[in-house]
């Protein structure tokens, strides 16, 4: 996958020494590769630089695709996939559109010429991607609705405009220095792994909103919406609700499904990944070809599984039925306790950031197995953000609780830190000023009931926080092993429709995704269809637990580790004592006690390879 970056100037200085801002694009460029390898792609004009680096090519030309128009030249640098391409290269034919080749990144250029900036609004993807129309001496920066690929910014001296798709990029610009103030640490340890729309921790470094475009010119820079959802009482009967709801989740199936690389599916034996993995089974026996699966799990777990409230049971027996059901071309992975440890550095590496601890690293590691034998994946994810999987979609205390229903205890957050810093972070206002932000941009009902406008509050916080951090997941690491990661469920297309389908359709017969289920009628069997949800799987290990211990150990007794500024060694030392506690999670349903301690090292490797000052 291609990563972009460039520079915006309202002075438009870039043509003056253009070999120097080769130079710096070159240098954004070189930090975006894995290894060292890779080529990098430039465009320049004098308000606007763009580079694109992805994989080495001898065939592909040394500049980014650009076409003249009118009075100026049009550009594009391209991260993503779209998923209509062929709908919409055969609209512009028949428009009088020619094409040169079978990129997105032409489809994008023509869209534009056609449409105008509009054009986004039409396509179906994941994306970040920047255009340059030298005509109006406009830079525009699209992220997709839902935020899988990330576009970060940050403003330097006399206005000038820095990009990247990845922070590490912008972070190899002498100018900017990696520094954390009081905003980032309450991301960090008070929100994370899941951070606020927009931030990206380091000091000065903001994201393009999902579903926003940044339109940058000499006179100002302004950023837009143009996606967002509508709320409106749901019209459609129960069979029209199902109808809908499977031709929309099967549409979006079969669209990612399509691509000339080698497919395969990650089946858990869960609902969702059952039900991706069904369709595209179907699919692929129609044309004579087999559908290759994946499922994961630990090589401790046989022996050290405990079954709780949130991971009631595991998942290769089902997986092992959906084999046989669909005649897949099955490959079970495995991950040690040794190498999940290993792991953690990379997940940081992956996202620039700490991440979700070993829920993280370990799905970079099987990524990076599938990628062995498969390009491309489709995966569940999101399913139970979208048609209400999980426990705070209707309990009572969520229901009732006004903040982050998978955080309504900060507790744990605050047991190892030190007193002061508690004090400093002021963590409880930090997070219901995040919550109710968030909130105040909920489009509002005004036909619901106080629960009903309860229940799309929980929604709302759903897409925008939870299903996000999962998204980022998902994709950096899928990219950082070279695999393409697609996930059906979160087509905008179905997020639209579900957003006003009511809690008594969602949870039919008072069951949870009682409408996937029935949507799912048909392809899957039984024992699977009413299973109850068992989350992505993790390590019971305890001798995982004692290499965590030991590594947090090694850091909280050594003075140079730069998370020892915010913990306090003998809450720690205590909470490195303790058993651990599997069944109460303080993110999610998965990040218990060895992830608190994963996270910690993650966090203290980060704040170590990115050499970052403090700024409290």
């Amino acid at each position: 996958m291609y990563k972009i970056a460039g520079f915006f100037h309202p002075e438009g200085v870039y043509l003056n020494n253009r070999a120097y801002f080769q130079e710096r694009l070159n240098a954004m460029g070189d930090s975006l590769k894995k290894n060292g390898k890779g080529q990098t792609r430039l465009w320049l004009s004098s308000c606007i630089c763009l580079s694109e680096t992805g994989p080495s090519e001898p065939e592909t030309a040394s500049s980014l695709i650009s076409k003249a128009f009118g009075s100026g030249i049009v550009a594009v640098a391209f991260c993503g996939e779209l998923y209509n391409s062929n709908e919409l290269r055969t609209e512009l034919k028949h428009l009088g559109h020619s094409f040169q080749s079978s990129s997105d990144k032409e489809i994008l250029l023509e869209s534009y010429l056609e449409w105008g900036m509009d054009f986004v609004k039409r396509l179906n993807g994941i994306f970040a991607f920047a255009i340059c129309d030298t005509a109006c001496q406009t830079l525009l920066l699209f992220r997709d609705r839902i935020g899988s690929k990330p576009l970060f910014y940050t403003v330097l001296k006399d206005g000038e405009l820095a990009f990247s798709s990845r922070i590490r990029s912008l972070l190899s610009l002498p100018e900017i220095k990696p520094e954390l103030d009081l905003t980032g640490a309450n991301e960090i340890f008070s929100l994370g792994p899941a951070r606020s729309s927009g931030c990206g921790i380091f000091c000065g470094i903001r994201e393009v909103l999902p579903g926003h475009v940044l339109i940058l010119t000499p006179e100002r820079k302004t950023e837009k919406p143009y996606w967002t959802l509508e709320s409106h009482p749901h019209g459609d009967s129960w069979e029209k609700t199902v109808e809908k709801t499977s031709f929309l989740v099967t549409d979006a199936i079969s669209r990612q499904l399509d691509s000339a690389e080698p497919v395969c599916t990650f089946l858990s034996g869960g609902l969702d990944s059952s039900l991706v993995s069904a369709v595209c089974a179907r699919k692929c026996a129609a044309v004579g070809k087999t559908l290759t699966t994946f499922s994961f799990d630990f090589t401790e777990n046989d022996a050290c599984f405990q079954s709780n409230d949130f991971q009631p049971s595991r998942d290769r027996p089902y997986a092992e039925q959906m084999v046989r059901c669909l005649h897949t071309d099955h490959h079970y992975l495995e991950c040690s306790s040794t190498v999940l440890a290993s792991r953690l550095t990379d997940s940081v590496l992956a996202h620039d950031l700490p991440a979700m601890g070993d829920i993280d690293a370990s799905l970079l590691h099987f990524c990076s197995m599938v990628k062995n034998t498969s390009s491309v994946a489709l995966t569940g994810e999101c399913a139970d953000e979208i048609f209400g999987g999980y426990p705070w979609f209707y309990k009572e205390d969520c229901l009732k609780f006004h903040g982050f229903p998978w955080t309504m205890d900060l507790s744990p957050r605050k047991a190892l830190l030190k007193d002061e810093i508690i004090k400093l972070l002021h963590m409880e206002e930090y997070v219901q000023s995040a919550c109710d932000f968030s909130l105040s941009h909920l489009p509002v009902c005004k036909e619901d009931t106080k629960k009903e406008a309860r229940q799309r509050e929980i929604v709302w916080l759903n897409l925008n926080w939870f299903m996000r951090t999962l998204l980022e997941r998902m994709d950096r690491a899928a990219d950082f092993s070279g695999l393409k990661a697609r996930v059906p469920f979160a087509d905008h297309r179905i997020i639209e429709y579900l957003w006003n389908v009511p809690w008594e359709l969602k949870a039919k017969d008072h069951t949870s995704k009682g409408l996937l289920r029935h949507v799912s009628k048909g392809l899957l069997p039984e024992e699977v269809l009413w299973r109850r949800k068992s989350p992505y799987p993790k390590t019971y290990d305890t001798h995982y637990e004692a290499l965590l211990a030991e590594q947090v150990r090694e850091i909280i007794h050594d003075p140079s580790s730069p998370v020892m500024e915010f913990l306090d060694r003998e809450k720690t030392e205590r909470f490195l004592q303790m058993t651990s506690d599997y069944g109460k999670p303080w993110y999610g349903q998965l990040m218990a006690g060895p992830q608190m301690m994963a996270y910690l090292i993650q966090i203290n490797f980060w704040l170590s390879h990115y050499r970052i000052t403090l700024k409290l």
